[in-house]
């Protein structure tokens, strides 16, 4: 739907100046958004291979549990003598103007309060399968919550990138259009003017010609 505006040669240049714009802003948009979704699908390709690899250890972790609990008896006064970790800071990185938490994670020696005697082989093996289930933890959280932003920013660049392909980019088409097939039938009318004119001037150039020619006979 051609815009209305008054169809001037310098309405028609700032109209195409307008249409090139828009038309650069589109394949920028559409090189982002494959760009961000590149990003993302690699992303999607690591959180899954982490949810599987917690889940195994997790599983390695409860079962070793279950036994050293067999073996040990209640262990609630153990699992709470475990300090809990401090050492996560969120920082953030950008993927073409999107910004992406980095989880920094900063990993301290732990001193438990339980001595030998009170522990086994199975609850020190536990105890490594939940550590690396944290760090594996705090990495999926991370590559989750920046694919999430990523699908986020994907949707809102095609969005956008949709909205100037399918309106923005056609109505300055048919503007400029408009406008130009307006200038070309002023310029029609223009010389049809002209042409008449022309022709009036040299028909009354014939008769004038023709007068003076008589009168000189006469």
């Amino acid at each position: 739907m051609a815009q209305q505006v008054f169809p001037t040669k310098g309405n028609l240049i700032a109209t195409k100046k307008t249409l090139a714009l828009s038309t650069m802003g589109y394949d920028l948009m559409d090189k982002k958004r494959n760009i961000l979704i590149r990003e993302m699908m690699g992303l999607v390709d690591q959180a899954q291979k982490l949810r599987n690899e917690v889940d195994e250890i997790f599983d390695q972790a409860y079962a070793a549990l279950r036994n050293a609990n067999i073996t040990l008896g209640m262990i609630n006064e153990i699992a709470e003598s475990v300090p809990l970790d401090d050492g996560i800071s969120i920082g953030y990185r950008s993927v073409m103007g999107v910004d992406i938490p980095i989880i920094k994670y900063e990993k301290k020696p732990v001193v438990l309060s339980y001595g030998l005697y009170d522990s086994n082989s199975q609850l020190d093996y536990a105890f490594m399968c939940f550590q690396r289930v944290k760090e594996i933890s705090i990495t999926l959280s991370e590559i989750e919550n920046a694919a999430a932003g990523l699908s986020d920013a994907i949707v809102k660049t095609q969005r956008r990138a949709n909205a100037l392909k399918n309106v923005v980019i056609p109505n300055l088409e048919s503007t400029v259009k408009f406008i130009s097939d307006s200038l070309d039938e002023k310029d029609r009318e223009e010389f049809s003017r002209l042409k008449v004119i022309k022709a009036q001037k040299t028909a009354k150039a014939k008769r004038l010609a023709a007068a003076q020619a008589e009168a000189a006979g006469e």
